[in-house]
């Protein structure tokens, strides 16, 4: 078995590892951006009377986002409801819906970070291995080549434990934006069914219980 391949092949992946972190960090960085620029201002024009999807302002209307489509959602199925339980139901539903778009791709940040060190890990392990076997077929005659293939293969755990350092301060600010985005998102749906009219009950469903006692 050649270690020395198994060694590079380590790099390799690491490097690809850290490539497609970075990816999903700048990914999830701007959507993240977009998505609570979006909700701010959706907050802000539910301030003013808003008793319909089209009272909206148009210019928050013209460019799709996660909020707005939360709240279209919301406007049109509120129409059918006949209590504020069945519209706190709901804004649950599609809150829950909308949630697993905003976590989308940050598993594989979260799984770089903790696949790193083990991959530098093993890599160190592999050089170390060809190390000493290129040394047991040539001997030892100079101990700086002995010094030079260790600190090779310890390379590899510095750079995993530097990929899964950056990655960690990546996850934990795009986590902190996660969970404003979801704060804003349910203010949303608070705002926009504050204002929702519901049917009053009818003479004889109010007078139904008095007539039980």
């Amino acid at each position: 078995m050649n270690m020395d391949l198994l060694h590079d092949i380590t790099f390799y992946i690491m490097y690809g590892a850290a490539a497609l972190a970075a990816f999903v960090v700048v990914e999830r960085g701007i959507f993240f951006s977009y998505t609570l620029g979006r909700a701010r201002k959706l907050e802000a024009a539910l301030q003013r009377k808003v008793r319909d999807f089209d009272d909206l302002p148009q210019d928050l209307r013209k460019r799709d986002s996660l909020p707005l489509s939360l709240l279209r959602q919301l406007f049109e199925g509120r129409k059918g409801l006949n209590t504020h339980n069945e519209l706190e139901d709901l804004g649950q539903a599609i809150y829950i819906s909308m949630r697993g778009k905003l976590s989308h791709g940050l598993w594989i940040l979260e799984a770089v970070v903790a696949a790193a060190p083990l991959l530098g890990l093993l890599g160190t392990i592999l050089g170390i291995i060809d190390t000493f076997k290129a040394l047991a077929e040539a001997g030892v005659s100079d101990p700086g080549e002995v010094s030079r293939g260790i600190g090779t293969a310890l390379y590899a755990t510095a750079l995993g434990i530097a990929i899964a350092l950056v990655g960690l301060v990546f996850n934990s600010h795009l986590q902190d934006r996660l969970e404003l985005i979801n704060d804003h998102l349910k203010m949303l749906l608070l705002r926009a069914g504050m204002g929702t009219p519901f049917p009053a009950p009818s003479v004889q469903a109010a007078a139904a219980p008095l007539q039980t006692a």
